[in-house]
């Protein structure tokens, strides 16, 4: 990503996540819509990450996509010839339709521009990135998608450095593991590096990809939508699968039984079950009177 657009974002990270998540789902659902494509209405789930393996500014969003969808008669449609969509075609939409959004968020707001880029500077780099390629990655199909979706679940949840990958921290540097991309990388794909930063720069780096409060970093569209439960029921029934279970909410005392921890479960006065209302947490212990400067060399 061009340095130009890398502080679009972090001076838009709201607005330039809306308009990611609605081009990629507008790219997705214009060509599989296609009767030459599909003519079907799929289930997307579609995950924003920001990071890469190093922690530079990365956005972009991975999705997991039903192998066929919906028609509007309401029957199921499986994708031709074994894959979802022609990978050129997807990153030219996708491209025209993102940069059209930016550059009309643009012109009417509310997209704001960095200090120091004019608009002329914007046109120039929108001409720019109209003539690079972009990266569209379209894998073959799974045959699991539970497996997928719990895949993009813990790289969700894991943030942008697991704790596994930190190999030091000696006099202010910190040494961590990134997998190798690219030139590099050597013939096994999970050939590894070590990056070596400050602890101030690395710090940077991680606040980089904390989202503003409010910000949806999973969407559910189609098929997947909650609004379209019973057209999912009607595609899956067609497949011959069982109707989705819905989750099962546990109260605190089934928790709290299930993982061996012994808590009263009701009253010892009334008998009635416990209600948990919130959480106290303890108040901060002053500081002692006199804390030793801590000398660094």
């Amino acid at each position: 990503m061009p340095d130009e657009l890398r502080g679009l974002w972090l001076v838009n990270v709201q607005v330039m996540t809306e308009r990611l998540f609605a081009t990629v789902r507008g790219t997705l659902y214009e060509l599989l819509g296609d009767a030459k494509d599909l003519g079907a209405r799929p289930g997307l789930i579609a995950t924003l990450h920001t990071w890469s393996q190093t922690l530079v500014l990365h956005p972009h969003l991975h999705c997991l996509v039903t192998g066929g969808g919906v028609t509007d008669p309401g029957e199921w449609r499986t994708v031709r010839n074994g894959f979802l969509l022609p990978v050129r075609v997807v990153m030219a939409v996708f491209r025209g339709k993102l940069l059209a959004a930016l550059d009309s968020a643009v012109h009417e707001g509310p997209l704001t521009l960095p200090d120091g880029m004019t608009l002329r500077h914007w046109v120039t780099l929108r001409h720019k990135l109209g003539r690079q390629q972009w990266n569209v990655h379209i894998r073959e199909r799974y045959a699991h998608g539970a497996g997928v979706l719990t895949y993009l679940a813990r790289y969700l949840r894991g943030g942008p450095l697991a704790n596994q990958r930190l190999v030091a921290c000696e006099q202010g540097v910190v040494t961590f593991r990134y997998r190798l991309n690219g030139e590099g990388a050597g013939e096994e794909p999970s050939s590894q590096g070590r990056m070596r930063v400050s602890i101030e720069e690395l710090i940077r780096r991680y606040l980089v990809h904390v989202p503003p409060p409010g910000t949806r970093v999973v969407r559910s569209y189609g098929l997947y939508a909650a609004t379209t439960r019973e057209a999912l029921a009607g595609c899956r029934a067609q497949l011959g699968q069982e109707p989705m279970a819905e989750p099962v909410v546990l109260d605190w005392q089934t928790a709290c039984r299930e993982r061996g921890d012994a808590h009263p479960e009701r009253c010892p006065r009334c008998g009635r079950l416990l209600v948990r209302l919130g959480v106290i947490l303890p108040a901060r212990i002053p500081p002692p009177a006199h804390v030793p400067e801590k000398v660094v060399a």
